[in-house]
Parts: structure tokens; C-alpha cells; sequence
């Protein structure tokens, strides 16, 4: 698997592959794109109008990796399934926490 993160002065940065209108709110685990690069696939119920989605991806990260909401922005790809997201944080703890999000089935 390649680098899940790219440090940040304040935290890291993810890709995140959101499925909207998945059903639930999940984390599927890691997973590789076509180039190799390492992305969190996650999937939430609402749908992809009016940055709804993207609020709920927000939530699910800060709930499952135990951050504030505030500690966790999209930089860039809002319209886009394939969004780049920061999470402020301990580096070493947000290591941990991705790590134990596991590789995708």
C-alpha cells in the first residue's frame, strides 16, 4: 500500500473516495486508484446536493477517528467524488487511527 497521508504543519492530509447516497454512513477502508495511490473509501446516506454530503463526511471522519468536526475540512474536490481532506491533529495519533482503518474488502 502506498502513503496513506501527507503531513501538514498541523495535521495530515487523506484522499477520500465519498460515495453519496450509499445507504449508511461507513468507512470502507483503504483501497488503491488506478495509479496506486492510497485513498480511505467511505460512503454516507445523504446526497450529494448542497454540500449535504460532504457535511456528513465531515461528521463520520471527526466521529469514527475521534476529532472535533472543526478539526477535519475538505481542501479540495467538493463537487467531486475524489476529495483531498485535512485533519488537524498529533500526526503520530492520526497515523494510529488511519492505520486501524484497515484495507477495503
Amino acid at each position: 500500500m502506498s502513503v496513506r497521508f501527507r503531513p501538514l504543519a498541523s495535521g495530515v492530509r487523506i484522499a477520500v473516495r465519498l460515495t453519496p447516497k450509499g445507504g449508511r454512513d461507513a468507512i470502507d477502508g483503504w483501497a488503491q486508484d488506478a495509479e496506486g495511490r492510497a485513498l480511505l473509501k467511505a460512503r454516507v446516506a445523504a446526497p450529494p446536493e448542497d454540500g449535504k454530503a460532504n457535511a456528513a463526511l465531515i461528521a463520520l471522519l471527526a466521529k469514527r477517528l475521534g476529532l472535533a468536526k472543526s478539526a477535519v475540512s475538505i481542501a479540495s474536490g467538493d463537487t467531486s467524488r475524489l476529495k483531498q481532506v485535512d485533519l488537524m491533529g498529533p500526526a503520530d495519533y492520526l497515523q494510529g487511527v488511519l492505520d486501524a482503518l484497515g484495507d477495503a474488502p
